[in-house]
């Protein structure tokens, strides 16, 4: 195969985004979101993983983490693993990494990224469905849950264990 025909080949294949995303709680439990100016709804901090440059899904989520909040935190374990659909996109799969919990230091220095966010807060795990609409809401619950039961990370789809 020569290298135009590679390349046209790799132009013909289906398309797939990658997203990132960290789950930082605080002593009592509770969970770091963000509120996106974008968008409706609630979000965990994270982004677009930029696979043309190279990157990789966790130093996206450290690179988003460190641009959107301020926080440079080395990263837990993979949490959850989620397949997306969505309508007028292509399918996003999404990683969602441990952050840890944060001090009361380092949720003092938080600073948002204004181009892109208007507030923050910490909400309880019950209030994680209302906050967090579509497949994110089930997939920080699957998150939280593979934290706590120490299984490794969630395979999900669109938010949801995959059946069959």
């Amino acid at each position: 195969m020569t290298t135009t025909d590679y390349a046209t080949y790799i132009a013909g294949l289906p398309r797939v985004l990658a997203g990132s995303a960290v789950l930082f709680r605080d002593a009592a439990g509770r969970v770091l979101i963000v509120e996106p100016n974008y968008r409706e709804g609630w979000v965990l901090p994270g982004g677009t993983v930029e696979s043309d440059t190279g990157e990789t899904p966790r130093q996206a989520a450290r690179r988003e983490t460190a641009e959107e909040i301020g926080l440079d935190v080395a990263l837990g374990a993979l949490l959850a693993l989620d397949w997306a659909h969505g309508s007028g996109r292509p399918p996003i799969v999404a990683y969602v990494y441990d952050g840890g919990v944060l001090s009361d230091e380092q949720l003092a220095v938080i600073r948002l990224q204004e181009e892109e966010l208007l507030s923050w807060k910490l909400i309880e795990p019950s209030e994680v469905p209302a906050h967090l609409l579509g497949a994110l809401g089930p997939r920080v619950l699957a998150a939280l849950d593979a934290l706590g039961s120490g299984r490794g990370p969630a395979e999900l789809e669109n938010g949801r264990p995959p059946v069959g």
